[in-house]
C-alpha cells in the first residue's frame, strides 16, 4: 500500500466518521513517518507492507494476551477487528495456480533440484513477491517437486 493511498483512506475514513479504521491509519501513517524522519528516505511501498505485517503481529499478540486475561469482550472484539482492517490494507497474496507458475519459474530460473536447495527458492520467490505469497503452500509444492 503507498502512502498516498493510505492518505485517501484517511479522509475517506474521517468523513464517514469510522474511529476504528481511523485510528488504524493513523497508526500505519505515524509508522511512515517515523521512517521518512529517522532514516532520512521516502518510506516506499515494501517499508508500507512490512509495517502492516508488524502491526498485525503485534495486535495479534496482544489480542491473544487479552484473551487470556479475560478482559473486557469489546476490547478483544476492538483488536480483532484491527486485524481485520491492518489485513485489509495489504495487497492480496499470491496463491493457488498463479503460485504454482511462479515456483515453476522460479524453479527454473535458479536451477534448483535439490531441497538443500529451498532456502535459495523461498529467497527468488519472496523478491519477485514482495514476501506477499502463501509460504506454508509454497514450501509444500517445493517439498514435492524437489528431490
Amino acid at each position: 500500500m503507498k502512502k498516498e493511498e493510505l492518505k485517501s483512506q484517511m479522509i475517506a475514513a474521517m468523513k464517514a466518521k469510522d474511529k476504528p479504521r481511523l485510528s488504524i491509519i493513523r497508526q500505519v501513517m505515524g509508522e511512515v513517518t517515523n521512517i521518512e524522519v529517522n532514516e532520512r528516505r521516502e518510506a516506499s511501498e515494501a517499508d508500507v507492507d512490512a509495517m502492516i505485517k508488524r502491526l498485525i503481529k503485534q495486535t495479534g499478540e496482544t489480542l491473544e494476551m487479552s484473551k487470556q486475561a479475560g478482559n473486557d469482550p469489546d476490547r478483544t472484539a476492538l483488536l480483532a477487528t484491527q486485524i481485520e482492517m491492518l489485513e485489509q490494507m495489504l495487497p492480496e497474496q499470491v496463491s493457488g495456480e498463479a503460485l504454482e507458475e511462479l515456483i515453476s519459474r522460479v524453479l527454473e530460473e535458479t536451477g534448483a533440484t535439490t531441497k538443500r536447495e529451498m532456502g535459495q527458492v523461498m529467497g527468488a520467490l519472496h523478491g519477485a513477491t514482495g514476501g506477499n505469497f502463501d509460504k506454508p503452500a509454497a514450501a509444500r509444492i517445493l517439498g514435492e517437486r524437489l528431490a
